[in-house]
């Protein structure tokens, strides 16, 4: 990874878009990499749009703005999935949506002709396991296997490190799995 991989996340304040963005970001540090992490929103209130942002480099980073084009794109809030929200995406970018359509619908919907876009119901997935809606920890599993920017064991090490002490065994191990079944739920098109 010569360049800089840049991913925006798109969610609403108290969907997890900034941990999410910045649990990557150390992640990849932990992977020896360079990273940036970090919000840009207007007033913080819970449901609140904003965006969040993550670079990884091999190469110190020296860029200190928002993502203006992005890879990838991770839209953690369906009702923010407008064409207007892929303004900048890269010509050949991939666009990960927490919704339960399929690939070809949402491509319809946003007239995304260029790259990929790749759909998971996160909300269920957290809902089905975590017993919350905490759609941001699956969305960094559907993440991983369509931008394999780090591997997904390497994340879920990440995550048992992290979560462990905060959290407890059981919403650790709950997470886990809501990573591991959105990785193997993702659809691509």
């Amino acid at each position: 990874m010569d360049q800089i991989t840049e991913i925006r996340w798109h969610g609403r304040g108290g969907q997890g878009a900034k941990t999410a963005a910045q649990f990557l970001a150390e992640a990849a540090l932990e992977d020896g990499k360079y990273i940036q992490a970090f919000p840009e929103y207007g007033p913080e209130r819970a449901g609140a749009p904003i965006n969040t942002y993550t670079r990884i480099s091999s190469h110190p980073i020296r860029v200190h703005s928002g993502v203006k084009n992005p890879q990838a794109m991770v839209i953690i809030d369906p009702s923010l999935a407008t064409p207007s929200v892929l303004e900048g995406l890269a010509k050949d970018g991939i666009v990960v949506i927490n919704s339960p359509d399929t690939p070809q619908t949402l491509k319809e919907k946003l007239n995304y002709k260029n790259g990929k876009i790749a759909a998971v119901d996160a909300t269920r997935i957290s809902l089905d396991i975590v017993g919350i809606s905490t759609p941001n920890t699956p969305m960094l599993g559907a993440l991983l296997k369509v931008f394999p920017v780090l591997s997904v064991d390497m994340v879920i090490e990440k995550l048992k490190a992290k979560f462990l002490k905060k959290l407890g065994e059981k919403k650790t191990q709950a997470n886990i799995e809501a990573v591991k079944k959105a990785y193997e739920e993702v659809k691509i098109g």
